[in-house]
């Protein structure tokens, strides 16, 4: 049953078994392990961001494209929900709808770029996908009227997603069932199945055959598949991903715009993530995407704790001062790039071979 679920692709290693079970018991029981909004938004992001780093290592990983247009689908997923329910009301319908129409533009968005732009070399597409996610970025900024700019768009949810909303009367397990609970199973329910999705995808004939290419293109072709074929369809498919993953966000946050869906820096951190957990296999992006939220929510805080401790060693005490933590962050991210190359499954399942 398990072997079926996982499409054949156990983690290989016990270690890394725990890690994944810790991680998904985790999430799956997040508002009742903990309490406060910063919490339930951390596992909501890490939920989200697992998805997103997923979807990108289906180019990157295992067909050994880089792209940097994977915020721009982001983005669109995000604004297909948030402008659909800010200009049709906030239903089921609007949400369906909107989410439909970004999957349909998105993936037909990829397959143009796929097809006009995969024959060039691999740093020419990386440009070619940096400068259309830039001219998305400025035509969003561009139509305020109907994206609201720089400012982006709030909405409203559906009333069962609302915060206000009681689903129970009573608590259970001492949390109440509020409309944030609901949405934040909304966000893990649909994670946990896409991510199954890409797992099966990866882990089928056609996944052997994008594994294929990304190791020897030349050889690929010859055998009679067609790279260009095959790159597009991936392209296609890691970008409807990407949408679910943005849609999901903006429903979750009840707003879209630049600065949580298009920002260059979201795509840096994608990188991060996938190097960290290690490319070429999903695992990887459950570990890289769980850490680097995890770091980026709560390190500050550890460093406060650890600047109180170590008060009288100035140097210390100013290594670890809470201002510094992108520093400890980037240290931090050089140090697991330097004793783990192939990321944190890659070297675990070494480990086990």
């Amino acid at each position: 049953m398990l072997r079926a679920l996982l499409s054949d692709d156990l983690p290989r290693n016990r270690a890394l078994s725990v890690i994944l079970l810790v991680i998904l018991i985790g999430l799956a029981t997040a508002p009742f392990l903990v309490s406060g909004a910063n919490a339930i938004n951390t596992a909501a992001k890490i939920c989200i961001f697992i998805l997103l780093v997923a979807s990108y290592d289906i180019l990157l990983g295992y067909t050994g494209i880089v792209s940097f247009a994977h915020t721009m689908f982001f983005g669109i997923g995000g604004y297909g929900v948030g402008l659909a329910m800010h200009f049709m009301g906030a239903t089921w319908g609007s949400a369906l709808l909107g989410t439909g129409i970004a999957i349909v533009f998105g993936v037909t968005l990829a397959a143009l770029i796929g097809l006009l732009s995969l024959r060039v070399k691999a740093i020419f597409f990386a440009m070619i996908t940096l400068a259309v996610a830039t001219v998305f970025a400025v035509l969003v900024s561009q139509l305020s009227d109907y994206t609201g700019g720089e400012d982006g768009r709030s909405f409203r949810v559906p009333e069962l997603l609302r915060p206000t909303f009681k689903l129970l009367e009573e608590p259970v397990f001492g949390t109440m069932i509020t409309g944030r609970v609901v949405a934040y199973y909304l966000v893990f329910s649909f994670t946990v199945f896409f991510f199954l999705l890409a797992l099966r995808m990866v882990n089928s004939p056609f996944g052997r055959v994008l594994q294929a290419i990304r190791e020897n293109e030349y050889r690929a072709e010859a055998l009679g598949y067609r790279v260009v074929k095959y790159r597009t369809i991936a392209t296609c498919l890691s970008a409807g991903l990407a949408v679910v993953a943005g849609a999901l966000y903006a429903l979750w946050l009840r707003y879209t715009g630049p600065d949580t869906t298009l920002s260059f820096s979201i795509m840096l951190n994608i990188l991060l993530m996938v190097v960290i957990g290690g490319m070429g296999t999903l695992y990887g992006a459950v570990i890289g995407g769980t850490l680097f939220i995890l770091a980026e929510n709560y390190l500050q805080k550890l460093l406060g704790v650890a600047a109180t401790q170590v008060e009288g060693i100035p140097v210390l005490a100013q290594i670890l001062h809470p201002d510094r933590w992108l520093l400890i962050l980037g240290v931090l991210f050089v140090l697991s790039v330097y004793f783990f190359p192939t990321g944190i499954v890659g070297k675990l399942r070494q480990k086990a071979s």
